[in-house]
């Protein structure tokens, strides 16, 4: 059997996934929307990277994976936390 007959089997009897690490699409571009908001608002900010992290009470290393793109190392709250730090009157999404 061909690796893309079996790959393309395996794709039909896999069980849909439903661990938290799956992103469902419109999920996805809600954070990704977060994202290039919350980066462009550290852009402009007076604040580092270890109190932008601290006033929104998280680890400097998710402000480090933001600013990387590692989008899946974030959960949606925490870039509403992040952009309520950095912006007082943001909108929740």
């Amino acid at each position: 059997m061909s690796t893309a007959r079996s790959s393309a089997h395996a794709e039909l009897t896999d069980p849909p996934r439903t661990s938290p690490d799956d992103f469902d699409v419109r999920e996805l571009e809600k954070r990704t929307r977060l994202m290039r908001i919350i980066t462009r608002l550290i852009a402009i900010s007076d604040l580092g990277s270890r109190e932008i992290a601290r006033r929104a009470g998280l680890p400097v290393q998710k402000i480090s994976d933001l600013l990387a793109g590692r989008l899946e190392h974030l959960h949606a709250d925490e870039l509403n936390v992040l952009r309520r730090t950095l912006e007082p009157e943001a909108p929740l999404y």
